[in-house]
């Protein structure tokens, strides 16, 4: 069978990388091509546009944008109709790929959606395209699956993928990995500023001014896969003592006493690593006042969403600054009762959203949905 895989972001890559994988081994003759990054492409994808190049956060930078998108919004529905899939697989990236589910459903090609658009969270008139032209949603949070099925729509819940990395994910030696990036024997906490240059600018300098004041420990910046050293080269001539992996997270993870996190993915795997964490979040500010009158939830931590309460501190827009986020931190690092009592949330956590296997489910339920219907 031919896949057309779209994923226009970090997470997304990594999530469709897994479910490629998975179908392989259902499917020996798959052909996979289509938008993502380096994880799909290891997976046997053809790689025809990276995520890196799709990537623009809020309304403002989509604004400025727009010519771009409306480009590659062109060029990917060329692509499909010349590749002439049997099934379109769409990974989360709403703004984009419901565009792109709507001109194939029209065309006749089969589309599947993998990992919900946040519809329960704002913009609740895309479940009505979801419906239209979506032959079938694989959600990946526990109350999702509820959700739908109070908006007359069936899908399926399989577990979230995450998991399946978490649980299986064998980490480096500590002491090889502290020599590898010289890391010295300080406590570590990491800091996840994301993956888009955008947040970055604005979290990044808060973060770093904060851990400035914390002698005593090793402050270590997971680096996104598409930011390059150059883009954090002025940050860090200022704070010349914080450290930076790459393609090393989940083993910084692993030895980490606490952390800072950019809200999103990241903020779950650290929660799923039962590291004692932040989450901060500082959008520009017509972006977050727009945000602020279309999104109707409570948090935007996927472990506080998950949950339905505030297991982890979220400090967003004005919230987060250098003095705020020194005391949370200090409480993180040093409030054993407030370690302990998060890291009792996180096991919580952890069953609820349905133990490992979840991207083998899923692969499984659409093979079997290909096959069946074909």
């Amino acid at each position: 069978m031919r896949y057309y895989v779209i994923a226009g972001e970090a997470s997304g890559d990594l999530h469709a990388a897994r479910l490629i994988a998975e179908l392989k081994k259902l499917d020996s003759n798959g052909h996979f091509r289509g938008w993502g990054g380096e994880k799909m492409e290891a997976q046997g994808l053809t790689l025809v546009k990276h995520y890196r190049d799709l990537a623009f956060m809020g309304f403002t930078e989509v604004l400025l944008n727009i010519r771009t998108i409306y480009n590659n919004l062109n060029f990917c529905k060329k692509e499909i109709l010349d590749y002439n899939p049997d099934v379109l697989i769409l990974v989360d990236y709403p703004g984009f790929n419901l565009r792109i589910a709507e001109f194939a459903s029209k065309a006749g090609i089969k589309v599947f959606y993998y990992i919900s658009p946040q519809v329960w969270a704002w913009k609740k008139g895309r479940i009505k395209q979801i419906e239209a032209f979506v032959d079938r949603l694989y959600v990946i949070l526990p109350f999702e699956k509820q959700f739908y099925h109070d908006h007359g729509i069936d899908v399926d819940f399989a577990g979230h993928p995450l998991l399946d990395y978490i649980t299986s994910f064998v980490p480096e030696d500590e002491k090889g990995f502290r020599d590898r990036f010289n890391l010295g024997s300080n406590p570590l906490v990491a800091i996840l500023p994301g993956s888009r240059k955008q947040e970055v600018k604005r979290m990044l300098p808060i973060m770093l001014e904060a851990a400035s004041s914390f002698k005593d420990y090793t402050f270590v910046m997971g680096a996104a896969p598409g930011l390059d050293d150059v883009f954090f080269k002025p940050w860090l001539n200022q704070y010349p003592n914080v450290k930076v992996v790459r393609d090393a997270t989940y083993t910084l993870l692993t030895y980490s006493h606490a952390a800072m996190v950019t809200s999103g993915t990241a903020s779950l795997e650290t929660a799923l690593f039962s590291v004692p964490e932040v989450i901060c979040y500082k959008g520009g500010w017509i972006s977050y006042f727009i945000a602020r009158m279309l999104i109707k939830i409570k948090f935007i931590g996927l472990a506080n969403l998950i949950m339905d309460k505030g297991i982890v501190r979220e400090m967003i827009q004005g919230e987060l600054t250098v003095k705020e986020l020194k005391n949370e931190l200090d409480k993180l690092i040093n409030d054993e009762v407030y370690r302990d009592r998060l890291k009792n949330d996180y096991s919580e956590l952890k069953q609820t959203l349905g133990g490992p296997g979840a991207s083998e489910r899923t692969a499984q339920l659409m093979f079997e949905r290909l096959t069946h219907n074909s």
